[in-house]
C-alpha cells in the first residue's frame, strides 16, 4: 500500500512540478522508506530547482552510498560541503569532511 503522504505529494508536484520544497518532501519520504533509486531522482530534481545549503547533497551522498554508487556519492558530499561552507554552516561542512575522511572502500 502507497504511502499516503507520498500521494499528496504527488499530486501537489502535478499542479507545481518545479516546487523544489514539494521534491525535497518527496525525497525525504522515501529517504525514510529505504527507496535509495527514487530518494536520489527527487533530490536530483531538487538540487536542479534550487541553491541548496548543504543538506540535500549529504542527503544525495548517503542515498547513492547505499546503492554502491561510491564515486557519485564522495562528489555528492564535496558538493555539500561547498555549499555548507557558502551558506555559513561550517557544522555541516566538517560533518560531510568526516565521512569522507572515514570512508572504507
Amino acid at each position: 500500500m502507497e504511502n499516503t503522504r507520498i500521494d499528496a505529494l504527488r499530486k501537489m508536484l502535478e499542479l507545481s512540478p518545479n516546487d523544489p520544497r514539494l521534491r525535497f518532501g518527496l525525497a525525504a519520504e522515501y529517504e525514510r522508506l529505504g527507496r535509495w533509486e527514487l530518494v536520489v531522482d527527487e533530490l536530483r530534481e531538487y538540487l536542479a530547482l534550487t541553491d541548496d545549503e548543504g543538506n540535500a547533497w549529504g542527503r544525495l551522498g548517503n542515498a547513492l552510498r547505499q546503492l554502491g554508487r561510491d564515486a557519485e556519492a564522495r562528489e555528492a558530499y564535496r558538493r555539500g560541503i561547498e555549499a555548507a561552507l557558502r551558506h555559513g554552516h561550517p557544522g555541516m561542512a566538517a560533518e560531510y569532511e568526516e565521512i569522507l575522511e572515514t570512508w572504507d572502500d
